[in-house]
């Protein structure tokens, strides 16, 4: 059973959070968190806290399970763009520059690799029966 975590107006823009986000598609959540501790990034610091909600999240659904036994994954990680502040910086000759202040939201998926490879194996033994 997946469980879902999101985090939304990070202050830093959806460019550089995507690079931290596409560090950790797919991987197991043992190496992801290992990946993200010991990344330069301020969006993996980030990225971090939403990857151990998710886990969290993942424990309060599934009361039983124990964590090492789930095998947990990094299911889908998304970065999309979150509100822009307009700024205004003085200019030489009375103009005046835009500076767009970006943020995003981030929406993290864990699943379970093991519930995974059971739902793959009966979907195996219904579809020989079938034949």
């Amino acid at each position: 059973m997946e469980a879902i975590a999101k985090l939304k107006d990070v202050p830093s823009s959806p460019r550089k959070m995507r690079l931290v986000a596409n560090l950790i598609r797919g991987q197991k959540v043992s190496k992801a968190l290992g990946i993200l501790r010991f990344q330069p990034q301020s969006g993996a610091k980030v990225m971090e806290k939403v990857l151990l909600s998710a886990v969290a999240n993942w424990q309060v659904k599934n009361e039983g399970d124990s964590i090492e036994d789930a095998d947990l994954f990094v299911k889908t990680v998304f970065v999309d763009g979150g509100r822009i502040l307009k700024r205004l910086r003085p200019a030489p000759q009375g103009r005046g520059h835009r500076i767009r202040k970006r943020s995003n939201h981030i929406t993290l998926v864990v699943d379970s690799a093991a519930q995974n490879l059971l739902t793959v194996s009966e979907d195996d033994t219904t579809d020989n029966s079938e034949k």
